[in-house]
């Protein structure tokens, strides 16, 4: 689990295919009270390290997971947003997130707002209703608070300090961020579901 509070922005060295894809990712973080197997989500995905250098650590990525995400436009020198698995007695700063991606939201509006930016997204239609005013979402692994919703489409805010610790400055109209929705609302979503189909 995580929390979606950035800790250190990472950048792809290496991208090689052999069956998965492999990735490799420097980072800032001390690799050396990384173990293998342990779970760094990269631009918000879960992913397992596999291996570990000195400053960079590997990772292993199915197809299923480049499908649904937007690690399909990895290049070498992306940078990615990081944060390590929360452990217990961390500080909850952001909310819940598992890591686990639901696709992916393109911006579709881009504009300041005094210091801070005014970021608009269309999600796919199929998640647009897990998505309310004043919810959480994660996008490209960071927590954020919906300002607004018009069917598809929502608006969050970005101030300077969150620009400056994340790789939210290099966003541009056109790209693809990873969405995870809250998972409570997910869960709502279900019960109100199966109430429905129970006839109770």
């Amino acid at each position: 689990m995580f929390t979606g509070i950035i800790t250190d922005i990472g950048e792809v060295r290496t991208l090689s295919h052999a069956g998965d894809l492999r990735a490799r990712i420097a980072t800032a973080y001390d690799t050396s009270r990384i173990d293998i197997g342990a779970s760094i989500a990269s631009d918000g995905v879960c992913l397992t390290v596999v291996a570990l250098g000195p400053d960079w650590y590997e990772v292993q990525i199915s197809a299923e997971t480049v499908a649904r995400t937007n690690i399909a436009r990895w290049s070498v020198g992306h940078r990615v947003n990081l944060e390590r698995a929360l452990r217990v007695g961390d500080e909850l700063g952001g909310h819940i997130v598992s890591g686990h991606v639901d696709g992916v939201a393109e911006v579709v509006g881009l504009r300041d707002e005094g210091d801070s930016t005014r970021m608009r997204f269309r999600a796919p239609p199929e998640l647009a209703g897990f998505i309310a005013p004043k919810g959480s979402v994660a996008l490209n692994g960071t927590s954020l608070t919906v300002n607004e919703v018009e069917r598809a489409e929502f608006g969050v805010n970005l101030i300077p300090h969150t620009k400056a610790v994340t790789t939210w400055g290099d966003l541009r109209l056109g790209d693809l961020v990873n969405l995870e929705v809250d998972t409570l609302a997910r869960y709502v979503a279900r019960l109100r579901a199966w109430d429905a189909g129970s006839g109770g």
